[in-house]
């Protein structure tokens, strides 16, 4: 269980059947108008999953039914007193988020196309070539039990 409040997790949903990505246009004085993940901090007594699905609720309406999750990066800021912990959820199926107001909307993209403005935290993520190995596995996997 994760009790700081000084860890958050995004998720980074990739829906299978069209096979592009979620962004959310964020609205908040920190980073207005960046694009980023849903997500959030995670409070006392919450794991990561449970954060996840709370913050998911409260930004998209709804935590959608996944074929998978799956940790793929995180991040220790300076002094690691912050932890970002972002993971890829694989969904059949695009979705429309009903988004409350900590975002000004929404955009499934394909691989490799990045919207600008990006929030920050998430540009240092999606530069890890790692990243996209790890998820690329995840998407083979996939591709291969369905076959089956």
């Amino acid at each position: 269980m994760v009790t700081s409040d000084l860890n958050a997790v995004g998720v980074w949903f990739y829906a299978y059947n069209t096979q592009r990505y979620l962004y959310l246009m964020r609205n908040d004085p920190k980073h207005p108008y960046t694009w980023g993940l849903p997500g959030g901090k995670v409070e006392e007594n919450e794991t990561l999953l449970d954060t996840i699905t709370r913050e998911c609720l409260e930004e998209m309406g709804s935590m959608p039914e996944y074929i998978k999750l799956v940790p793929i990066e995180q991040y220790t800021g300076p002094n690691n007193h912050f932890v970002y912990h972002t993971f890829f959820c694989l969904v059949s199926d695009e979705f429309v988020p009903v988004l409350n107001d900590e975002h000004l909307g929404y955009a499934w993209l394909n691989r490799g196309i990045i919207p600008k403005p990006l929030h920050p935290g998430l540009w240092a993520t999606i530069n890890v070539e790692d990243i996209y190995q790890k998820i690329e596995t995840v998407e083979n996997l996939y591709s291969y039990e369905i076959s089956q």
